[in-house]
């Protein structure tokens, strides 16, 4: 065999390991990919769309919050803890009616203790919190964020005073409240998942109507 055909062969040879190796390279990075759409699901559309669309990049991020967080290992409540806990959310839904404001402020600060207390950073450092929430509670931790936003940024203030049927601020927080109730309610389960018919659904303030009920749920509905 010619030393010219010896030549060729290893090029050819060297070629096909190269086109194999970015191959191989690329079907992992797409099963990566895939992965994390399962781990994240809707956060992981929402990743995407903070970077403008650039997969990779939203990928990385979410690769490096389970690096950081995924194994943190939740601390259950005590039985007293998550009875306070309960009873201060609801009373922050009782709270909604009358002042939407105050009621997304006290829900926030309940998710940030209660986080906390959970195992999860500090509510202090807000932004390490949501990740690490994210990486183990990602169907609900936009619940979360939504509250949080409100609460700081003054979402809807002073734009439905008590006594009226609402503007879009007040029906905004109404919505972030009940997608921050499910987070709620994984976090206080002391790592298990709570049994629920249906979650509730906070009322739209109302004007003369009194102390509107914050849900109605489906068996009183049945029973009325």
């Amino acid at each position: 065999m010619s030393t010219g055909l010896i030549i060729a062969l290893i090029v050819i040879v060297a070629a096909v390991l190269i086109v194999a190796a970015v191959l191989f390279l690329r079907a992992r990075g797409g099963q990566g990919g895939r992965s994390l759409k399962r781990r994240f699901g809707p956060e992981y559309d929402r990743a995407v769309a903070r970077h403008d669309g650039d997969t990779k990049a939203a990928e990385r991020e979410l690769a490096e919050r389970v690096q950081r967080h995924g194994s943190l290992q939740e601390r259950p409540l005590e039985p007293a803890q998550r009875q306070q806990y309960e009873t201060r959310w609801a009373a922050a839904q009782e709270h909604f009616v009358d002042s939407p404001q105050q009621a997304v402020g006290e829900a926030d600060r309940l998710l940030a203790e209660l986080a906390g207390d959970r195992g999860f950073p500090d509510g202090g450092r807000y932004e390490e919190q949501l990740a690490a929430l994210s990486v183990h509670h990602a169907d609900h931790v936009d619940g979360y964020r939504r509250v949080h936003r409100a609460a700081h940024t003054g979402a809807g203030a002073g734009m439905a005073a008590v006594g009226q049927t609402g503007g879009a601020g007040t029906e905004e927080m109404r919505e972030a409240m009940i997608e921050a109730r499910l987070l709620f309610e994984e976090l206080v389960a002391a790592g298990s998942k709570p049994h629920r018919a249906a979650p509730e659904e906070p009322a739209k303030p109302s004007g003369g109507q009194g102390h509107a009920p914050w849900a109605i749920t489906r068996r009183h509905a049945k029973g009325s």
